[in-house]
């Protein structure tokens, strides 16, 4: 049997803590599991590295003389882990606006937990980046389903606002009921966008569409009134358009913010985030 790392971890920790419950508390994992690991350990060296009792656990000679090296090696190891871990970079993708705090106080946790570092990339089409391999994972807003083989994690739910210019009719309004959409023109980024026809029913949706190929352009038609746009509540707190105008919108279903990877990707690092993510959602 060849000797791993777990295998010196496991001796080290019984060494120092001379006993293998509070061992075992230490490395998170089960006496009788570290018991084995120990034992692994000594019939791969052939010597006896601890001495056992009722009451506690000892070094032996040979077992102390060992425990040194091991720790010396360990310390090595950790230290090229770190390094390497310092060089990881994690690309997060999204169409806009990644939601606030959530992103800040993720990407915070993820890099201080992991030495690694995110870096984040805009494109039109998250989900396409990520077929690409332009992106590792990626903030999807909306409830369309994923094709696989990408993998999908729920983080939270955003309210829906209508948003029009203020010369509309509408700007005049204090809310908008979610079935009178259909009786407006309707601005949709059909590229990025988390409303669009395919929101409603069949016999319910909006005729009068306009398309637009991204949240700039959407922004942008609405304020020179081409018609009105419905939007998660981040657009509200985030846009700066001084003509537009944001409306309460009622019995609007929410738009589920997702995380979106592949299954192949950087494994480590991104259930590392995703990890992160669902704290930070959760707080």
């Amino acid at each position: 049997m060849e000797v791993e790392i777990r295998h010196l971890r496991a001796f080290t920790a019984v060494a120092r803590c001379r006993s293998f419950s509070r061992a075992a508390q230490e490395l998170l994992i089960t006496q009788p599991a570290l018991s084995r690991t120990v034992a692994q350990l000594e019939a791969a060296l052939g010597v006896r590295l601890l001495e056992r009792t009722s009451r506690r656990v000892e070094p032996t000679d040979a077992g102390k003389e060992f425990l040194q090296q091991a720790e010396q090696v360990l310390a090595s190891f950790d230290h090229a882990l770190t390094t390497a871990r310092q060089r990881a970079i994690l690309r997060l993708g999204f169409s806009w606006l990644l939601p606030a705090p959530w992103a800040q106080r993720t990407i915070k946790s993820f890099e201080e937990t992991t030495g690694a570092s995110v870096t984040l990339s805009r494109t039109d089409d998250p989900l396409q980046a990520l077929h690409e391999r332009t992106v590792d994972i990626a903030v999807v807003r909306g409830d369309a389903a994923s094709p696989q083989p990408l993998r999908t994690v729920w983080l939270y739910d955003e309210t829906r606002f209508a948003v029009c210019a203020r010369e509309s009719p509408l700007a005049d309004r204090d809310h908008l009921d979610w079935g009178e959409v259909r009786h407006w023109r309707l601005v949709v980024n059909s590229v990025s966008g988390t409303t669009g026809p395919w929101s409603w029913p069949e016999e319910s949706r909006p005729e009068d569409i306009v398309e637009t190929s991204n949240y700039d352009e959407w922004v942008e038609t609405v304020a020179a009134n081409r018609g009105i746009g419905i939007v998660p509540e981040t657009a509200r707190h985030r846009s700066p358009h001084p003509a537009l105008r944001f409306i309460a919108l009622t019995n609007a279903p929410p738009v589920p913010v997702r995380l979106v990877y592949l299954p192949d990707g950087p494994r480590i690092l991104i259930r590392r985030f995703v990890d992160a993510s669902l704290e930070a959602a959760g707080s």
